[in-house]
């Protein structure tokens, strides 16, 4: 406001100030000469107006120029890393850039999922240095959130912000962060054609059953605000626009372009006002205009806020495990329609091994990817989630203590207590949100795993450490979002190289703590860039398109 103010003064005294002398001179409020009575009432009336009109000038070039102070943009700002909750910290988020054009509603500062700080270990306790490495977070580079939109941006933001006439209707299918993706997407493939984006619709998932609605699982009215200086929102289309019989487009090819999307479907919505889209899944090319790049992360990261609701649950069963001192958290990939889709063994035993084979067999779709090769072949290829023992022997090598205490996310694993049996032998404090939960809370949510799955979400990303048994959606997601919000601890098992090691009873434990460890060093939470290697989801490696140093 200082700063405000003393650019106002600066632009209303760049006149010369003899103008307000003889401005005063000739004002008819100003103590007239002795002459002043040989002037005629004509010509008094005449200096009267004069003055007036000068004067009225003046004051509206001041106006003007205090507005077009107040109107520039701040230089891109940041959000601190996320340590404790502290003054500083709240400082921090609100330096945040508020977005142009200023528009009342939630500020980026006040969007951000801030997660629970992370514990470590005193730096008096009595751990060894492994141990202490473990828990230690990763600096960041000096790297921090930085969504400064360019002015073209901006300046076009007041046009696609007052559409009314073009609008866009994206069906988003798959499972929670299968639909985020979808959705982030769905708003800047809105952006890009400048129409209106109706609430993006969630289909039913075959496997889970799921019917939640946008607003079931999502703050509706925080994400209409969060981004209504870039896109137009709203929940239905209007009665002018619902056509009969309206197709459907759902061939899209993978890796379009914003050039692509224009040519592909601009002239369809100027002649038809309406596009329905549906499939948008890994549709979008990943690298697109920096502004576009931005708004992915300003989408994820800051509009899609989980519904009050389960965001309270969340952090209530994150703050359960956080007061226990530092955790992990596990997203463990056992599910049987994991299994199923990814055609690997389960490591449980012929019994469940055939169950998932007859399982594929009768629903052959499912099996997602390389139907060519064998299931040994498919898990030393990286391509099988990790089972129970492999996460405990990993975790053990790196330097996590016997008595970490562990929360599992996902699914009920397939098989049961049995599947997870190693790894409980080795860390016996494990907890999932069953167990932390108290009686009744979880009630609602029995048959809603998309509201179960955004529990995890919340409760995974206040961990201090995060390791996924598999990629996906889900640990792509953290990746990038642990990263935005301050650099939490991220291991990315190297499965290709470690899981042929596990194999080789040469290996003593001591040996293979030291491969795993030199393995994995470049894999627990440093910033990389996405611009090291093209085709990065900017989601996952949001430096440097979404974060800068300073």
């Amino acid at each position: 406001m200082a700063k405000t103010a003393r650019n106002f003064r600066s632009s209303c005294i760049t006149l010369n100030p003899s103008f307000f002398v003889q401005l005063l001179a000739i004002s008819p409020f100003s103590t007239p000469k002795k002459n002043s009575r040989n002037r005629s009432p004509r010509n008094l009336n005449l200096l009267f107006f004069l003055s007036l009109f000068i004067l009225c000038t003046f004051s509206g070039i001041c106006i003007l120029s205090f507005y077009a102070i107040s109107q520039t943009p701040a230089p891109c700002s940041v959000i601190s890393p996320i340590s404790s909750f502290s003054p500083f910290l709240m400082a921090s988020l609100s330096s945040i850039l508020k977005d142009y054009p200023k528009i009342s509603g939630p500020t980026l500062s006040t969007s951000v999922m801030v997660p629970l700080p992370a514990r470590g270990v005193p730096s008096n306790a009595n751990v060894s240095e492994i141990e202490r490495d473990f828990w230690n977070q990763p600096n960041g580079e000096g790297y921090r959130p930085c969504l400064d939109f360019s002015l073209d941006y901006r300046k076009s933001s007041a046009k696609v912000s007052k559409e009314r006439r073009k609008f866009l209707v994206v069906v988003v299918s798959g499972g929670l962060n299968q639909q985020r993706n979808q959705i982030v997407d769905a708003v800047v493939i809105a952006r890009i054609l400048e129409s209106v984006l109706v609430v993006p619709v969630l289909q039913v998932n075959r496997i889970w059953g799921d019917e939640s609605e946008f607003s079931d699982l999502f703050d509706l009215e925080h994400f209409k605000k969060t981004l209504q200086a870039d896109v137009r929102i709203v929940t239905s289309l209007p009665s002018t626009h619902l056509v009969p019989q309206q197709s459907i487009e759902n061939q899209l090819p993978f890796h379009v372009s914003p050039a692509w999307i224009r040519a592909k479907f601009l002239h369809q919505l100027n002649e038809e006002g309406l596009l329905i889209l549906k499939g948008l899944d890994s549709r979008l090319s990943k690298n697109l205009p920096p502004d576009l790049q931005k708004l992915r992360c300003k989408v994820a990261f800051h509009a899609l806020k989980f519904a009050t609701p389960i965001q309270e649950l969340g952090n209530q069963i994150a703050r359960r495990m956080w007061i226990e001192g530092p955790y992990i958290a596990l997203h463990l990939r056992m599910e049987k329609d994991v299994w199923v889709r990814t055609g690997c063994l389960t490591g449980l035993g012929p019994q469940y091994d055939n169950i998932i084979s007859n399982e594929r067999n009768s629903n052959p779709d499912f099996l997602t990817d390389k139907l060519n090769i064998t299931k040994t072949a498919r898990r030393l290829a990286g391509l099988c989630p990790l089972s129970a023992l492999e996460v405990a022997r990993l975790l053990k090598a790196l330097g996590a203590p016997r008595n970490a205490h562990i929360y599992i996310a996902g699914g009920e694993p397939f098989g049961g207590a049995h599947a997870l049996q190693p790894l409980v032998h080795e860390f016996p404090k494990i907890a999932t949100k069953e167990i932390l939960a108290r009686e009744g809370e979880l009630d609602p949510y029995i048959n809603r795993p998309s509201v179960l799955a955004a529990i995890d979400y919340i409760v995974s990303l206040s961990s201090d450490v995060f390791l996924p048994s598999h990629g996906g959606n889900m640990g792509r997601a953290m990746q990038g979002h642990r990263a935005y919000v301050g650099h939490r601890k991220y291991i990315k098992p190297n499965k290709r190289m470690m899981l042929p090691l596990m194999e080789d009873g040469s290996i003593t434990e001591g040996e293979f703590g030291k491969i795993m460890q030199k393995l994995h060093k470049y894999s627990k939470g440093q910033p990389l860039l996405r611009n090291k290697k093209l085709d990065r989801d900017v989601l996952a490696y949001p430096v440097p398109e979404c974060m800068c140093k300073q």
